[in-house]
């Protein structure tokens, strides 16, 4: 059938009790591979090697590592176009979205390696005489990291290439379902000069090889982006050991789009932030609250341009809109599709499967109109290729609307008004906020993270990722007498 992709568990590549497929959604005659599951007995394996490894790794010159994660970032970087299409075979998304994603990640372990060479400490004198003080950041230990399946090697990357470059050891458990860019990412840290045991890739279902993982005491730090109701798991596990976790979870972004904006402008940013990535993004624009005064010609644009969206073939030249990664999401996002209209929202286009030449999970992207903010469809999290337009009178009331989420990942306005830009800047109560850009899309040198059930612990990227894989020492040095 297949090649058996393995674990690479200290320092080897080893079969697992079992294996999964890995089917292409854009085509399921087209299998990906065949990818092991580890068992109990070889996690607590990658766990003690880690710890080994951990130390040696740690006592590594700045330079050594720093060049470690540079020939990472730079062979992600070189190789994009291949590992992009294996990603986009392997998740859905289009090629070109796959092929920046690599290159992006890469760029993740460029700059970590950068910062590697950055990690100063602070003196101080005491306020007792003769004593000087110096602070300064050690590595946490070992760092468990579960990933994503939608963004499956930028996720990932964001949380390694810190976890290495401030002296962790990682045992890491991607999605069960994007198993292959997580084998090729891990192809290229294994070749690297690292200690054998300082980086595992340990494949299997969450609730057998991540619950294990997270209820481990010889995890020091766990790294988590996915859901809400997993994240809480996962947080009830971690406080009985008391280790330190860094969540990423739900969100339901809105762009509010006001009467004085560009409204071409604002229809091109919805579509690609609601639509980009079918919708499968913790950043997607999947509210749309629009200020009357250019609601009709909004909508009206929104409706015609995502009608308009090529919907195909993940690796097809020109495809905008690839399939949804598997039938289990094709069936939530078709449900949540019945639900809104169920709830009195107007379905104006969109929301059902489609046929195409290959047999695939897609789906045409789906705009709700005459929706309000009390919908389940605007309340919850839909993962899907839908949005929801909700009309307001003011924009006081937009940006109220905006705030009343339990959410508070990104958040985005489009105006031409610099006194109105500034206020929604200042109080929208998200952890991002864009202003004439699209909701999904960040940069990798600064802070990430949300607020309310986005987000739990330190934020992730840029320099404040220390905050969460370093451990502050304060040292007291009596300084005596020179005589």
């Amino acid at each position: 059938m297949g090649n058996l992709n393995k674990n690479y568990i200290a320092g080897e590549w080893i079969s697992g009790t079992s294996e999964i497929e890995n089917r292409n959604p854009s085509d399921l005659s087209d299998l990906v591979g065949l990818y092991a599951q580890a068992s109990g007995d070889q996690l607590e394996q990658a766990l003690d090697a880690a710890r080994t490894a951990q130390a040696e790794w740690a006592a590594y010159g700045l330079e050594r590592k720093q060049a470690v994660l540079n020939a990472i970032g730079t062979e992600m970087m070189a190789r994009a176009d291949e590992l992009g299409r294996l990603l986009s075979r392997e998740e859905g998304k289009p090629l070109v979205e796959g092929r920046g994603e690599v290159f992006r990640a890469g760029q993740f372990f460029t700059y970590y390696a950068a910062e590697v060479l950055r990690q100063l400490g602070e003196t101080a004198d005491s306020v007792r005489p003769g004593v000087e003080i110096d602070v300064r950041r050690e590595p946490v230990g070992t760092v468990a990291i579960i990933s994503p399946w939608n963004f499956p090697t930028a996720t990932a990357s964001w949380k390694i290439a810190p976890a290495l470059a401030y002296g962790n050891a990682v045992i890491w458990k991607p999605a069960n379902i994007t198993p292959a860019s997580a084998h090729a990412l891990t192809e290229i840290i294994a070749r690297q000069d690292i200690p054998k045991g300082l980086f595992n890739l340990v494949m299997g279902a969450g609730r057998d090889v991540g619950q294990r993982l997270v209820e481990s005491r010889k995890v020091d730090a766990i790294s988590f982006t996915g859901s809400v109701p997993v994240g809480r798991g996962i947080a009830a596990a971690a406080v009985q050991n008391f280790t330190r976790v860094q969540m990423e979870m739900g969100s339901k972004n809105a762009l509010l789009v006001t009467d004085d904006a560009d409204v071409d402008l604002a229809v091109t940013l919805a579509l690609g932030g609601a639509f980009g990535g079918s919708g499968q993004k913790c950043t997607a624009s999947s509210r749309l609250v629009v200020m009357d005064g250019v609601h009709d010609a909004f909508a009206e644009k929104l409706i015609a341009g995502a009608k308009a969206m090529k919907v195909g073939h993940a690796l097809t030249e020109g495809t905008q809109i690839g399939p949804v990664v598997s039938e289990e999401q094709l069936n939530e996002n078709l449900a949540w599709a019945e639900k809104g209209r169920a709830e009195g929202a107007e379905l104006a286009c969109g929301g059902t499967r489609l046929s195409m030449d290959t047999d695939g999970y897609f789906m045409s992207p789906g705009v709700f109109l005459n929706t309000s903010n009390d919908m389940s469809i605007n309340r919850e999290e839909m993962f899907a290729p839908l949005a929801s337009i909700i009309k307001v009178g003011s924009y006081d009331e937009g940006l109220s609307v905006v705030n009343d989420t339990k959410f508070g990942l990104t958040s985005g306005i489009v105006t031409r008004n610099l006194a109105r830009a500034t206020h929604f800047r200042r109080n929208a109560r998200t952890g991002v906020v864009t202003v004439n850009l699209p909701t999904a899309g960040t940069d990798y040198h600064v802070p990430f993270g949300g607020r309310g059930d986005s987000s739990y612990g330190p934020r992730e990227q840029g320099q404040t990722a220390r905050d969460f894989y370093t451990i502050v020492k304060t040292s007291y040095i009596a300084s005596g007498s020179p005589e």
